[in-house]
Formats: structure tokens, C-alpha cells, sequence
């Protein structure tokens, strides 16, 4: 048994989420491929600060991907040969602030209309139409949708949370169409051998959504919630129930989304638009 199958066992028993555990055994993959001539238990504190250095120099990883990477390392070290690792001075201290791709709601619309097959279509639909990660999307379940209340809860979401979001009429259309031409058995999406569909298909089917709706954007199924956010706050919805149907922690990681809403239609007037400055311009 390899050294990370068992800490993709430790992190399991230890209650991480499946994103986090792939992303951890995704970083340590990479290690183990860059170091293909030595064992993992072999490489010294300057080779992992070196292979860091070369991510960030060479591969041009960003911050966010490097804290990521150091804190893989970290726990996997720790837990697989009960080493630290003095990673400190690689810590990234200065975060950087990019703010995220948003589509339009009629670039939105157009790609889903773009999708011909009935299951990707309520999959992104819902993605969208509820503001979900992927990963919430493919562990719902078909009791999760509550179309009388017309909500869809989220079982052990991001930090193991639950919480509830909005579920749309589009959607709540498309999905009992679903229904009936598919019969979910366990899964509300389910791969063609049954079980849970793979957040990997369902990356793939998006971007090739994308490309075929004439989307001249770089988005990804993130970028779904992102625009789900963007365009509630635009509509005027507070910024505390976004946070909530978002199922953030942190108001701060909600608040991103100000610098991105049209400023027209959160009621922000040009100072250029206001009526002296409007007549001295038109005498």
C-alpha cells in the first residue's frame, strides 16, 4: 500500500472533505512524480523547498495554489512519517486580490441552452440556479430537492456544514423532467455505471458547454456561483443572505462580490451624472 493511499485514509478518518483530500493527494501526487527516482520519506527539507521554488518561479502557481501545496506537505509529512517540516518562511503573507470571472446572465442562459442532453442541462442549471460547488452538486440526493418549499439542502457542505439555498422554478422544471427519463436510484446525478457522478465528467461537459455556446470567457463550474452571487446582489438581495445561501463563514469572502456587481444596478450614481455636472456639460 503506497504512503498516499494512506494518507488519503488518514484524512478520511480525520473527517476532511473530499475536495480537500483530492486536492492534498492531487499536490503529493505531483511530488511524487517530480521526485520520480527517490521515495517520498527520502527527499530532504531543502528538495520540497526547492520543488516549492520551482511551482512558484517556474510553473507560476498562484498564492492560494502555494498555501495549498505548503499545507499539503505540512500534513502529509506529519502524519506519514511524523516529521515537521519548518515551512515558515514560505508561507505566502502578502494575499493577493483577483477578483473572480462572472458571466452574464444571458452568456449564462446561453450556455445552458448550448446543452442538449437533459441530465448536463439540469446539472448546470442547478449549479447556477442554486449557487452550489460541484462537489454539493454530486453528493445531493433526490430528498435533498424540496420543491415545497423550493430549496435544496446541503448536507455536510464546505467545513461539514449544513444549510439550505434557493431552488428555481427552471431548474425544478428541468430536474423532473429528469427524473422520469433517468430514475436516480441513490444519487440525484449518477454516472452511467450508477453511483456518484464524478466531479471530473461534470468539468469536462462544462467546458465543452462553453466552447460550443461561444462563451469568450475563462470559466469553470465555479464561475457558475460566482455569477449566481454576483447577479443576486445586482437584484438587490443583502449581502448577509448571500452570505448565507453561499454558505460562507465569513461575511469578508461574501463582500468580494461589491467589486464585481455593475455598480448601476446597486443604485451607485456616477458623479459625472449628477445634475450640475450634467448641465454644465450640455450648456
Amino acid at each position: 500500500m503506497s504512503d498516499v493511499t494512506d494518507f488519503v485514509k488518514i484524512l478520511k478518518l480525520k473527517r476532511y472533505g473530499s475536495s480537500t483530500i483530492n486536492s492534498y493527494s492531487s499536490h503529493i501526487g505531483l511530488v511524487k512524480g517530480h521526485f520520480a527516482d527517490r521515495s517520498l520519506n527520502k527527499l530532504k527539507d531543502q528538495d520540497l523547498f526547492e520543488f516549492v521554488y520551482f511551482m512558484v518561479t517556474t510553473k507560476g502557481i498562484s498564492q492560494s495554489y502555494q498555501r495549498q501545496l505548503v499545507g499539503a506537505l505540512k500534513l502529509f509529512y506529519k502524519e506519514i512519517y511524523k516529521r515537521t517540516i519548518p515551512f515558515e518562511y514560505l508561507k505566502v503573507n502578502r494575499s493577493e486580490r483577483k477578483l473572480p470571472p462572472v458571466l452574464s446572465q444571458q452568456e449564462v442562459v446561453r450556455l445552458i441552452s448550448s446543452i442538449k442532453n437533459l441530465k448536463h442541462k439540469a446539472m448546470i442549471a442547478l449549479i447556477y440556479g442554486s449557487g452550489i460547488r460541484i462537489g454539493e452538486l454530486i453528493n445531493l440526493r433526490t430528498k435533498d430537492i424540496d420543491s415545497d418549499r423550493m430549496q435544496v439542502h446541503i448536507r455536510g457542505g464546505k467545513g461539514k456544514k449544513d444549510r439550505y439555498t434557493i431552488l428555481s422554478s427552471t431548474s425544478l422544471a428541468l430536474l423532473r423532467d429528469y427524473y422520469r427519463k433517468y430514475e436516480p436510484k441513490e444519487y440525484l446525478f449518477e454516472g452511467q455505471s450508477g453511483g456518484r457522478y464524478s466531479s471530473e465528467s461534470a468539468s469536462k461537459l462544462f467546458k465543452r458547454a462553453v466552447e460550443r455556446s461561444g462563451v469568450n470567457k475563462s470559466a469553470t463550474l465555479h464561475t457558475l456561483r460566482h455569477s449566481f452571487a454576483t447577479h443576486l446582489l445586482e437584484q438587490g438581495v443583502s449581502i448577509v443572505h448571500i452570505q448565507k445561501l453561499l454558505g460562507h463563514s465569513n461575511i469578508n469572502t461574501t463582500m468580494i462580490y461589491t467589486h464585481i456587481a455593475k455598480a448601476d444596478l446597486l443604485g451607485i450614481k456616477s458623479p459625472l451624472d449628477s445634475q450640475r455636472a450634467s448641465n454644465l456639460l450640455t450648456q
